[in-house]
């Protein structure tokens, strides 16, 4: 039996784990969910509708970035934001490479209640690969993977450095395998909710069924089961994005699993403390999401161009560096006199205001509140 991977032992796969060890954690983490949804309860509707938009975007951005594919934050925000109908002012364009990851996460989400059938994976995957290329490779869209080249391994690093962390089922085992995989994953089990999702990502990413986005869309199959486990489609932390905060570790404990036994207990224990973190960190976002509401209720009665609106939305969320003239031009793709007028109005309205660090360019910062307006001045 060594050396073998898990797909290929006889008792495949029928996973077994500690359940006394698995149940004390998913005990623990049940408990700091209730935490964080608790607390969004209490505020208003709007507050919860933007806390749901930015875990979202972080969700789309981070899964992608699992992958070595870098997202524009904005256009994924804007796009979120368009499906979920929520107003976060002036938005920003997105191509179809965003709307495709953007429509699969919120396809797992929001309809999580709906049986997940082969032809909606390949929708999802369609979705992830609309010009029918992996990069410049053409690969086989909305259809299992025919192994034509080889055998599927999956591996981490780029390209040149790449690292083999195992290898998948034959292709001719596929139809057979996810059709287990889904009518399992659809059925009535006796798992707890929170050990459904974790052994369905793992299941999943196991069969790698498909040319490429297979880690993608096993993330999504993963916010599906916990969606189906916490009864909402209201997503309030990201799993992809406590992944890619350390992703060697993702795939160290992927490669141990797949060379292991049919015992999962470690990578269940490892999920249910990636869950965890996730919904820690989340209470970070709903902070973020809370001083945003409330700056943007203390400036309420400000009249503002669109440009000035994206521009301040890009500050609250977060913006890399100092803000001066020529960077707000290039941002809104305007000439810097307009951008000086636009930074002057502001500072004249009290919502900007000179940053006190040195530098050899006059640079700006925003204004939190309405007693700092009052001691910023209007100076221009």
């Amino acid at each position: 039996m060594a050396g073998m991977y898990i797909w290929e032992r006889p008792d495949w796969p029928n996973f077994t784990y500690n359940s006394d060890v698995i149940a004390q954690r998913v005990a623990e983490v049940a408990r700091e969910q209730g935490r964080l949804y608790g607390r969004l309860s209490s505020f208003e509707q709007a507050t919860q509708d933007r806390a749901a938009v930015e875990v979202l975007t972080a969700d789309v951005v981070k899964t992608s970035a699992i992958e070595g594919e870098l997202l524009d934050v904005a256009s994924v925000r804007s796009s979120v934001a368009r499906r979920l109908g929520v107003d976060i002012g002036a938005t920003d364009p997105s191509d179809r490479r965003v709307d495709g990851v953007v429509e699969m996460i919120l396809d797992a989400t929001r309809d999580y209640a709906s049986p997940l059938t082969a032809e909606r994976l390949f929708g999802w995957h369609a979705g992830l690969f609309p010009t029918g290329y992996s990069g410049i490779s053409r690969i086989t869209v909305a259809g299992w993977r025919r192994d034509e080249t080889g055998p599927m391994e999956v591996v981490s690093g780029a390209y040149g450095h790449q690292k083999v962390h195992f290898q998948a089922p034959p292709a001719d085992r596929l139809e057979a395998e996810t059709a287990a995989f889904l009518a399992w994953l659809d059925a009535d089990t006796p798992e707890p909710g929170l050990v459904k999702a974790g052994l369905a990502h793992l299941w999943f990413v196991t069969l790698h069924p498909f040319d490429d986005g297979n880690g993608r869309i096993a993330r999504a199959i993963g916010d599906l089961a916990l969606s189906r486990a916490e009864h909402t489609h209201h997503r309030f932390y990201s799993l992809s994005a406590q992944i890619q905060r350390d992703p060697k570790n993702y795939y160290a404990i992927l490669e141990r699993t797949q060379r292991g036994g049919l015992d999962v207990t470690d990578w269940l224990t490892w999920f249910l403390d990636t869950v965890a973190a996730a919904v820690d960190t989340a209470h970070a976002i709903v902070d973020k999401t809370t001083a945003k509401a409330e700056f943007w209720r203390t400036w309420r009665s400000v009249a503002l161009s669109p440009r000035q609106t994206a521009m301040i939305n890009r500050l609250l969320d977060g913006f890399n560096g100092k803000l001066t003239t020529k960077k707000w031009a290039v941002i809104t793709k305007t000439s810097q006199d307009s951008a000086l007028r636009d930074i002057n109005e502001l500072v004249a309205l009290g919502l900007l205001r000179r940053s006190t660090e040195g530098g050899r360019s006059t640079s700006y910062e925003l204004v939190s509140n309405a007693n700092s307006a009052s001691e910023s001045g209007s100076t221009g």
